[in-house]
């Protein structure tokens, strides 16, 4: 595949949708004469949001400008070389002016089966799937929220088939309402290729306290997440991002930025000290989406009702690490009949797989 580049100028939000298509983590940034200025990652992205910064940002703000890169005489020996000693996953090919002229993945050094999956290292995943959904009625009148369709296939089933795609050996399903509509429509997983088991709530435990209802103790990280999410996630940065921050509870933290249409006033006393014309604030929220490591469930109790949130304020109060994941990739919570809208028309506008 022939990654297309980006121009330096080119504002953030379009290199989140070049490297979500080429399914690469990676985009190449050139100048108008097509020369290399750097590369952007998906971590160099993360980092800058964490930072503060935001989506409209330049390109040229945020890559590596001291990017790697080979000539196109290089062998792939020399190339293979350069990828394990430098520790990256792709180097920039350039021709004897200094212009792009493709990408090199460590993948395309690889003999593998075109159809070959990777395993991203979590255990499970536990699906959150008992919420009623009152907001989205009629709809979830006879259905459970996570059944909700977008483009002709449930929202839930989508969520399966992701976590199906790297790898993740089983999902344990959290159920209550309507719980019966999800257990006969998924089966034991066989025709998503993965093994799905059911937790059943005889009464509401919480996000957390659902959890406690596992069968199995993990030996490593796994996945929680709510059933009413709509993303493009990639769920193997989580887990490496999880595991080199050695944290206990990973929360992904999706950007959120409120614009105020009035100037605020700042003053002490009666006197202004100054008018801030329409300003914003962004701020990481919860995404519903976390990589809980073993020890996590040593903080809980198999009797109490309890969220995620509970469990991350009881790790925070005793010291211990919670680690925050920035989300780039498309987020929607489908909360509402609104967010449902949205959530369809981003798929039928996307290179989303249909």
């Amino acid at each position: 595949m022939i990654e297309k580049p980006l121009k330096h100028d080119a504002r953030l939000i379009d290199a989140v949708r070049a490297i979500e298509f080429s399914h690469r983590r990676i985009a190449v940034v050139v100048d108008s004469n097509n020369r290399l200025r750097g590369t952007l990652t998906d971590g160099d992205i993360r980092r800058h949001l964490l930072a503060g910064g935001g989506m409209e940002s330049q390109v040229a703000d945020v890559m590596n400008a001291d990017s790697l890169s080979a000539n196109e005489s290089s062998s792939k020996g020399h190339i293979e070389y350069l990828m394990r000693s430098k520790n990256i996953v792709a180097i920039p090919i350039l021709d004897a002016d200094g212009k792009y002229l493709r990408l090199v993945h460590r993948s395309d050094l690889v003999k593998t089966n075109s159809h070959s999956k990777t395993s991203v290292g979590f255990r499970f995943a536990v699906i959150m799937a008992g919420g009623e959904g009152t907001r989205l009625r009629p709809l979830t009148a006879t259905i459970p929220k996570p059944m909700v369709e977008i483009g002709g296939v449930p929202l839930i089933a989508r969520q399966i088939q992701m976590l199906a795609d790297v790898q993740i050996p089983r999902i344990y399903i959290s159920i209550n309402y309507l719980g019966h509509v999800i257990e006969d429509y998924f089966g034991n997983g066989d025709r998503f290729g993965i093994e799905i088991k059911y937790i059943r709530e005889r009464e509401k435990k919480g996000t957390a306290g659902a959890i406690t209802l596992l069968p199995e103790e993990p030996d490593g990280p796994f996945i929680v997440m709510n059933g009413d999410i709509f993303t493009t996630f990639d769920f193997e940065s989580l887990y490496r991002y999880h595991v080199a921050h050695n944290a206990t509870v990973t929360m992904a933290g999706i950007d959120h930025q409120i614009n105020i249409p009035y100037g605020v006033i700042q003053s002490e006393g009666s006197r202004v000290t100054s008018l801030i014309e329409k300003p914003s604030q962004r701020f990481l929220c919860n995404a519903g989406i976390y990589a809980l490591s073993p020890e996590a469930l040593q903080h809980l109790s198999k009797n109490a009702y309890s969220n995620m949130t509970d469990l991350i304020e009881i790790c925070l109060s005793k010291r211990i690490p919670v680690a925050v994941f920035p989300v780039y990739e498309y987020w929607n919570d489908v909360g509402t009949l609104a967010d449902l809208e949205k959530a369809r028309s981003y798929f039928f506008s996307s290179e989303v797989d249909k």
